[in-house]
């Protein structure tokens, strides 16, 4: 026989229901009608984006829109980024250290659109690589020719997972290309070679990233770091005893930024595209310039920080043919078969 249930059981079980429901937390997608944007950017990505460009563009979403935007961010070297993204990550905006990582995510049909018509062809910003040396500059370090000094010892970020290190073998090795070709009209490749060997034997340490490099430098550990001007500024601004080395010649690093096709649905897509062209507007460009990045839409506004160096003899990766030529030419068949296995 069939159990009846009262009007009283139904109204009690209606009501923990509904109290249940009050009490379970929204999803960001849900509540207020917002959007949650996750983003992975390279190591030193996280203060631009984290003190500036983030709140304001979420501000600004909320001012016109009128509508929440939340993001989930996570940082670590380029390499490992692109990685992650490849294996599964839900990242649906990346700015990473090379443009080669951007090509692995097209490869792998995580990115599916031209991502180079984006403005500056998908360029978010620029910065060169220097020296950073402990205060007072005691192994009389001036160029990165004297990191081949037999009592430097120096800390690098690890090729496999970082892209700031690889961007730092390109300065080193096309330094000594450019002064070259300024003194006698020719690139010498054997310098160059020469050169980048007796720096890598005083290598004592490669962390993973550039940010963790800068880590282990903090702590004390090896007498000099060749890393992304920006690092050296934000470490001296926070009183770390240590002075910045402006090579004669070096290149300057620029970062891409793609959205992750495959993680973004059509509800998404506005928000998503809204935040990645925020990245090239003046007001971003001048949030970056603030942070110790260049800007790459309008060279004024890099005026605007005059703690930003001067480089004698700048070049870019454009000078090895781009990197799809620069990762073969020079960190295979160079770095890693002349350089890193001896």
């Amino acid at each position: 026989m069939a159990k009846t249930i009262s009007w009283k059981a139904l109204l009690i079980a209606a009501s923990l229901t509904i109290l249940l429901s009050a009490c379970l937390p929204a999803s960001p997608g849900e509540q207020n009608g917002g959007q949650t944007i996750t983003l992975y950017g390279f190591s030193i990505m996280k203060e631009s984006l984290e003190k500036d460009i983030i709140p304001t563009f979420k501000a600004k979403w909320k001012a016109e829109r009128g509508q929440d935007v939340d993001f989930v961010t996570s940082y670590a070297g380029s390499e490992t980024v692109t990685n992650q993204i490849l294996q599964g990550v839900p990242a649906q905006v990346a700015i990473l250290s090379i443009e080669r990582d951007v090509d692995r995510l097209v490869e792998g049909k995580a990115v599916t659109h031209d991502w180079k018509s984006l403005p500056n062809g998908g360029i978010v910003n620029k910065t060169p690589f220097i020296i950073l040396v402990r205060k007072g500059n005691p192994k009389g370090i001036k160029d990165f020719s004297d990191l081949a000094k037999p009592d430097v010892r120096i800390i690098h970020p690890d090729p496999v997972s970082s892209g700031g290190a690889q961007w730092s073998i390109l300065a080193i090795y096309g330094s000594e290309l450019k002064k070259s070709k300024a003194e006698s009209g020719e690139f010498d490749q054997g310098r160059a070679l020469t050169t980048l060997q007796a720096i890598w034997k005083n290598v004592i340490a490669t962390p993973g990233s550039a940010r963790e490099a800068r880590t282990s430098f903090e702590t004390g550990y090896g007498d000099a770091l060749i890393t992304y001007e920006l690092d050296g500024l934000m470490m001296k601004q926070a009183g770390g005893a240590v002075d910045l080395v402006i090579p004669k010649a070096t290149i300057f690093s620029e970062h891409p930024a793609v959205l992750i096709d495959r993680n973004v649905n059509a509800a998404q897509k506005p928000v998503v595209e809204a935040f990645l062209s925020y990245l090239w507007s003046d007001e971003a460009q001048k949030a970056f310039v603030k942070n110790h990045f260049r800007s790459v839409t309008n060279e004024t506004f890099n005026s605007e920080n005059k703690e930003l160096a001067g480089i004698e003899q700048p070049f870019t990766v454009d000078m090895f043919g781009g990197w799809s030529r620069a990762y073969p030419d020079v960190i295979q068949n160079i770095f890693q078969a002349k350089v890193q296995s001896r």
